[in-house]
């Protein structure tokens, strides 16, 4: 069967989901296809283009939302977290891809997802760009401490304190981490939000 761009990136990443970006060679991948080594040369002219066609096309698997009636901060909570679980399924590739500064194009789903739902805000237009680059790096931030093994886990209570962590079989300390990320996020935009109407109505005052 003809080699194809699609069949190669594939392979690519099962190569990257098994044993890491940096055990990756076009040598390994074209053995894995079953294919000359220098086969693959046709349609990718060297690692970097091959992981970067690695990366969109794990990008474009993201789920993009389309829950207009839900209030903003639910469809932002959800886009983080569906991106959190795309990470999840290919952490070797995402952990890779978040130490390069041009990983999220502007044509990724899901930086357009969160690009349309800050759009629908109050938010000036001239802040859009920066207030989305800001909210991607600081989930990025936290992702790449998961992926990464670091401990996130809160400081246990003393003792005789109640702890806000729920009975035990509660969701993991990661994902109350990550819930809290995502709630101070909101948070800071709802009171730019306010400012920011707040500020108008002096001037429709006036």
């Amino acid at each position: 069967m003809p080699l194809t761009e699609a069949g190669i990136y594939a392979a690519a990443l099962r190569l990257i989901d098994a044993d890491g970006v940096e055990a990756l060679t076009m040598r390994k991948l074209a053995t894995a296809l079953d294919a000359n080594p220098m086969s693959p040369y046709h349609h990718v002219p060297n690692k970097d283009a091959l992981l970067r066609g690695v990366a969109k096309m794990v990008g474009a698997q993201f789920r993009t939302v389309t829950l207009e009636d839900a209030p903003w901060q639910e469809r932002i909570r959800l886009l983080a977290t569906d991106f959190r679980t795309l990470a999840y399924r290919h952490p070797n590739l995402m952990a890779y891809s978040f130490s390069h500064p041009d990983f999220i194009q502007p044509d990724d789903p899901f930086w357009a997802a969160l690009i349309a739902t800050l759009n629908a805000l109050e938010v000036p237009p001239s802040e859009i760009q920066q207030i989305a680059a800001l909210m991607c790096a600081v989930v990025i931030g936290v992702l790449i401490a998961e992926l990464n093994g670091a401990n996130l886990k809160p400081a246990a209570p003393a003792s005789g304190e109640d702890s806000e962590d729920g009975p035990p079989g509660g969701a993991p300390d990661e994902d109350r981490m990550f819930r809290l990320v995502l709630d101070t996020i909101i948070t800071g935009l709802e009171s730019r939000l306010a400012a920011n109407r707040d500020a108008r109505v002096p001037a429709a005052e006036s």
